[in-house]
């Protein structure tokens, strides 16, 4: 019996090389292929739905209903978060010159307590760079919603193949494919209930505090830390951030300030750091480095669309891994707890 021989320098550095051109392509490609990955997410979340529907309703008329209540989600959701970073926007505006003074009041404080580091930053302070940050986040929340027209064109055509598809792989022999497919629908749908659900107690959670403590925009902080939650490590932190900024300007006194961000991540954590890893761990077992990792790789590649998919893609391919014989000690590898790995596939 023949044993694998180890991969050769050469070998290693062609796969390494394989690597980065793979990800260029990715990344100069994205308006091509940010909607198509993103498509296929949609397509794994919606089938079931469609499946149901077709038990009493044509093909057709089954796919166009939900097509529709796919894309009113979205829309729903983008109108939500435009509305609320517009209202940011134009509150910041209305009280840039508070900004400014107020920063200078920090500076001056920080200075006269020894603390020239944090000083150092507030006194280059422009309150137009908390501007552009809002506007380019506008703008980027923008293109999501442009390239997700672009995306339900190819659900669309998605949802028609699905079932001739999985027929085609079948009469291949491809029957552990199917499964891998089916499970890996089986695990979105689960990841973005979970998602959902934790994403409105993060909103009620923001607007509560906010709110009792008198600051303005409470229901529009609140709407922010809901939509903003699907995007993990990077939305949260946006919806801790920009609340603590703005309130800095409305009150004279640093206390409620302080108050809103210990306030802010304590609600993050317990939800975000506590609660829904104990939810989702029987489920979904994956490396939290791993989730990290891939949140930061495709935002760089695709921009906030791809911190969004980032994840999905991780579950994709580690649950893919899962079904493959060579790539199986991989995924088990980086998985999360091995216990929870070994009931989440029970």
């Amino acid at each position: 019996m023949q044993t694998a021989r180890a991969p050769t320098p050469i070998a290693t550095l062609l796969g390494i090389a394989a690597v980065f051109v793979i990800l260029l392509a990715l990344y100069l490609g994205r308006s091509l292929f940010a909607p198509v990955f993103f498509s296929v997410f949609i397509i794994a979340l919606v089938w079931p739905l469609q499946s149901a529907m077709e038990k009493k309703l044509p093909r057709v008329l089954a796919m166009f209903l939900a097509v529709v209540v796919t894309g009113a989600v979205m829309v729903v959701m983008a109108s939500l978060v435009l509305w609320s970073l517009n209202r940011a926007v134009q509150w910041a505006f209305a009280n840039a010159s508070a900004f400014q003074a107020q920063y200078l009041r920090m500076d001056a404080w920080l200075q006269a307590h020894g603390l020239y580091l944090a000083s150092e930053f507030v006194h280059n302070f422009d309150p137009r760079w908390l501007f552009a940050a809002l506007q380019r986040l506008g703008a980027g929340l923008q293109y999501v919603a442009s390239f997700v027209v672009i995306a339900l064109v190819f659900v669309i055509l998605g949802l028609l193949e699905v079932d001739s598809t999985r027929r085609k792989l079948v009469r291949a022999g491809k029957v552990e494919l199917v499964s891998a497919c089916r499970a890996v629908a089986g695990k979105f749908q689960r990841y973005m209930a979970i998602r959902a659900v934790m994403s409105l107690a993060t909103g009620l959670g923001v607007w509560a505090l906010t709110y009792a403590l008198g600051v303005d925009l409470a229901l529009e902080w609140g709407v922010t830390a809901f939509a903003l939650n699907f995007i993990p490590f990077l939305g949260p932190l946006f919806a801790t951030m920009l609340p603590t900024l703005f309130a800095i300007v409305q009150f004279d006194s640093l206390l409620v300030p302080l108050s809103i961000f210990v306030g802010l991540n304590v609600v993050q954590f317990l939800i975000g750091s506590y609660l829904e890893p104990r939810v989702a761990g029987d489920q979904l077992s994956i490396s939290p480095f791993l989730v990290l990792f891939a949140v930061f790789m495709w935002s760089m590649l695709w921009g906030i669309a791809g911190a969004f998919i980032g994840v999905p893609i991780l579950i994709a391919a580690m649950t893919l891994a899962e079904y493959h014989p060579t790539a199986r000690r991989w995924a088990l590898l980086l998985a999360g707890d091995p216990s929870r790995h070994a009931r989440a596939n029970e």
